[in-house]
């Protein structure tokens, strides 16, 4: 169905065209055969309404059905609703009305709907402006060359198509031919001037002259102008032969010339400017009659060169000059400088005080003062009598002296000359600077180059004042540069306006001039303009804490502030972009930044600030610290008397043996004893023999060798019987029993026994051979040798953790055969119990005593 419907469709606006396409050629007027679009006006005013109207004839196209023929509009693609209705003879017709028609060009489209299609059927342009505007500002000019009258005007913008012509007409043509004008030209496109040719003018007499426009809404004229052609004329320019000086007359000059070729015929006014070489303006000389005299003009200056030039027009109101003639340069003769020359000073004590060294300024003559070009000046201590040249301190080309005079001289004389003469000496008197200052004195910017400065009239009535200044970067260049004088004493300011640059600081200074002295001067600074700083201080850290940081910075030279700092903002910020700032005084040079978080980076930099701007620095990176400079020295001097305690108490204990035993109990070391130096020779030759390793439990004896006396052998050279009591030392009274002969040896209390009996004694102990027996689990290592030793060493300080207390019976005096069980009374200093019950012979071998006192070996 919709392919169906699609097809209907397109075979509809087919018929249609084919309908449309069967009829006569459209018209040009917008029509076709059987239809026709018709408008009240295709040009409209700018805003007006638009008419038109849509015929349709239905029997002039054939295949449309009456009734059912739709006309429809479109202003370009913007639909527009109409009316319709039927017209004579059956033709559909309608009307359409534009209110406000705003546009500058437009299609109107007629279009017809039958059977669901449209079709445009016709079309009209429309197009809407405005009627031209009036010429103005009309001029014409005559050339000599060709004779040609060329005119010119202006006008407004066309809104819409516009034909211009200049015409031109005789006063008799306009009267005759009631305002029939003559076109003179019409202007190549766009132009907005023409030239009429000679054959169109009359010469010599009066023609109307103006300016034509139209367009398809109206017309519009120029003012007219009135004038005799050779009244517009421009003649070439005058050509000037000869300048020279009037005999008499030192200040005034003659100047010959003579016209053009083609306008020698005419009566002309001209014209004489001059200027000299520099100056911007030039003097004008007006009201100069033809070529027959030569124009002479006084009120030159002497020794001065000029340049002359000269044009020339017809005397009419509206004649147009001639453009200027060559130049021409003539400089006037010399005469001796004229006026006074304006000085200043400064002087100081030289010499002992017997001297004064002067610096004299002064400031060049004005050039009518001048008379010509200066050669130098002269400065001398005395004035010039009857001819005669006093001697001359200064001669010089430059307008500052220095020189010495006497401490006395209070007067000076300055005159300047030239090729033609010298001048009248000006006097200088040379006062002291000892008035009284100025107050309130400023100075304030007049322009980008220059300085209005202010100051309060003085207390003491003043005859003038003397203004100084130089940049503060600087030297000041020249004395005659920096200073100027002002001659009224009643005035209150004064503009510097020579050498004033801007972004420069100028310091200013201001001396009163009384009668009879100088006054002291006051001092101001300024600038002119002032901009950023051209650069801001670099920043330095002084000193940095964990809390706070001291920063300062060098101040800025004078010739890159390009103004006065007001402030110094410190900008400071950590990793997470927490930005802070402060505003310092411009006198100051460093700042503390407080409330810092330790060990923490920050990020510094500085901005310079004048009136007109500001500048940033470059940034400084810092890192606070983790302790104060106070808790460092604390930790220093804390971990320092902790290390001095260490020693004290490392040197207490080795110097005291008490302290030493409280930590470090003494434990006896056979390997130190000196036990083996009792044993033969013979006895240190036998082969030792280590038992097998033991399971650990109660240490046993192995073997134990027994001294005993061998018969017929003496100990060391002495009867071993005889002294048996001296045969050992004097043995420590814990080791030996104390009974005497008449108390039993059972007698004496256990407790009491028990406390001595581990009690190491002063005395010297002897040991035998000692051979240890090692333990299982330990390590068989070689058995060593135990010599004899004279050892003071304690064996054991407190009770062994043995079971039960033990004493050392092998020198209490008990016989050996009391430890077997056969003692007799008078074996009372040997051993009384069993060896194996000694704590110190568990698990050791003594050997090698066999020959010693009549011991067995069990």
């Amino acid at each position: 169905m919709g392919r169906r419907g699609a097809g209907t469709t397109l075979l509809q606006r087919l018929s249609l065209l084919v309908l449309l396409s069967t009829t006569p050629p459209v018209p040009p007027a917008g029509t076709h055969g059987c239809t026709s679009v018709a408008v009240a006006s295709p040009v409209v005013p700018l805003g007006s309404a638009v008419t038109a109207s849509c015929t349709v004839r239905s029997e002039l196209c054939r295949g449309l059905e009456r009734g059912k023929i739709r006309i429809a509009w479109m202003l370009d693609s913007e639909p527009m609703a109409g009316s319709q209705h039927r017209g004579p003879g059956g033709a559909e017709v309608s009307n359409l009305t534009v209110p406000h028609f705003n546009r500058s060009q437009a299609r109107l489209w007629c279009l017809v709907e039958w059977n669901g299609t449209r079709q445009r059927v016709g079309m009209a342009e429309l197009r809407a402006g405005y009627p031209p505007a009036k010429p103005f500002n009309l001029t014409c000019m005559l050339n000599l060359s060709d004779y040609g009258l060329t005119c010119q005007w202006e006008r407004a913008a066309d809104s819409l198509p516009t034909t211009v012509a200049l015409k031109c007409a005789t006063s008799r043509a306009q009267r005759e031919a009631a305002g029939e004008a003559v076109t003179g030209c019409i202007p190549r496109g766009a132009r907005r001037r023409c030239t009429v040719p000679r054959r169109l003018l009359q010469l010599y007499r009066k023609m109307h002259i103006w300016v034509h426009a139209r367009n398809a809404l109206g017309t519009a004229e120029s003012e007219r102008l009135c004038i005799d052609p050779m009244d517009v004329a421009k003649v070439e320019p005058p050509t000037l032969l000869s300048v020279q000086s009037v005999p008499h007359q030192t200040d005034c000059v003659s100047v010959a010339w003579e016209a053009a070729g083609s306008s020698a015929h005419m009566e002309l006014q001209c014209e004489l400017r001059y200027r000299t070489p520099g100056e911007p303006a030039w003097a004008l000389v007006p009201g100069i009659g033809g070529p027959a005299r030569p124009a002479q003009h006084c009120g030159f200056l002497f020794g001065t060169q000029y340049h002359f030039q000269m044009r020339c027009r017809r005397p009419a109101p509206g004649g147009y000059w001639s453009e200027w003639s060559p130049g021409r340069n003539f400089t006037t003769h010399e005469k001796a400088p004229a006026g006074r020359l304006d000085a200043w000073w400064s002087a100081r004590p030289a010499g002992a005080g017997r001297r004064v060294e002067v610096q004299l300024c002064w400031k060049a003559p004005p050039r009518r003062e001048a008379n010509g070009r200066l050669l130098g000046y002269r400065v001398a201590l005395s004035p010039r009598r009857r001819g005669r040249e006093p001697p001359a301190v200064c001669d010089t080309a430059d307008t500052q002296c220095n020189f010495s005079a006497p401490a006395g001289a209070g007067r000076v004389y300055l005159s300047a000359y030239n090729a033609a003469g010298e001048s009248a000496a000006t006097e200088v008197v040379l006062l002291e600077k000892t008035g009284r200052p100025l107050g309130g004195l400023r100075a304030v910017p007049a322009g980008e180059r220059s300085l209005w400065v202010h100051w309060e009239l003085p207390p003491a009535p003043a005859t003038g004042y003397v203004l100084e200044w130089h940049p503060t970067s600087s030297e000041p260049p020249g004395c005659s540069a920096c200073w100027q004088r002002e001659r009224d004493g009643g005035t209150t300011r004064a503009l510097i306006a020579d050498g004033i640059e801007p972004f420069q600081r100028y310091n200013i200074s201001v001396y009163p001039i009384y009668k009879d002295v100088v006054g002291m001067p006051a001092y101001t600074a300024a600038y002119s303009k002032q901009k950023a700083p051209s650069r801001a201080p670099k920043l330095h850290l002084k000193s940095i804490s964990k809390s706070h940081a001291e920063l300062c910075w060098d101040s800025i030279p004078v010739e890159m502030q390009n103004g006065f700092i007001t402030n110094y903002t410190i900008f400071w910020a950590n990793s997470t972009a927490d930005v802070s700032s402060a505003v310092v005084n411009s006198s100051l040079n460093s700042f503390v930044i407080w409330d810092l978080k330790p060990s923490t980076l920050y990020k510094v930099h500085i901005m310079a600030s004048t009136a007109a701007g500001s500048t940033n620095g470059t940034s400084l990176t810092l890192v606070t610290m983790v302790l104060d400079d106070i808790e460092i020295q604390f930790l220093f001097l804390t971990l320092g008397l902790i290390f001095v305690l260490l020693i004290l108490l490392m040197i207490c204990f080795q110097k005291n043996g008490r302290v030493k035993k409280q930590f470090w109990p003494s434990v006896p070391d056979p390997a130190n004893s000196s036990l083996s130096k009792w044993v033969p020779a013979e006895l240190q030759q036998e082969p030792l023999q280590i038992p097998g390793v033991r399971e650990p439990g109660l240490a046993t004896i192995s073997t134990v060798t027994v001294l005993e006396t061998v018969a017929g052998k003496k100990l060391w050279g002495k009867d071993p019987m005889a002294e048996t009591t001296r045969g050992f030392p004097d043995l420590p009274k814990s080791y030996i029993q104390q009974d005497g002969p008449d108390t039993p040896s059972g007698s004496r209390d256990t407790s009491e026994m028990s406390q001595e009996c581990y009690r190491n004694g002063g005395e010297t102990v002897q040991y035998a051979q000692v051979v240890g027996d090692g333990y299982k689990g330990q390590q068989h290592i070689p058995s060593r040798l135990y010599l004899r030793s004279s050892s003071t060493q304690p064996l054991l300080f407190n009770c062994s953790p043995s079971p039960k207390p033990y004493e050392n019976l092998w020198f209490h005096g008990v016989a050996p055969e009391r430890l077997y069980g056969q003692g007799s009374k008078e074996d009372k200093g040997f051993l009384e119990e069993p060896l194996i019950n000694f704590p110190l012979l568990q698990g050791l071998k003594i050997s090698g005593a066999e020959e010693l006192y009549d011991f067995q070996r069990f």
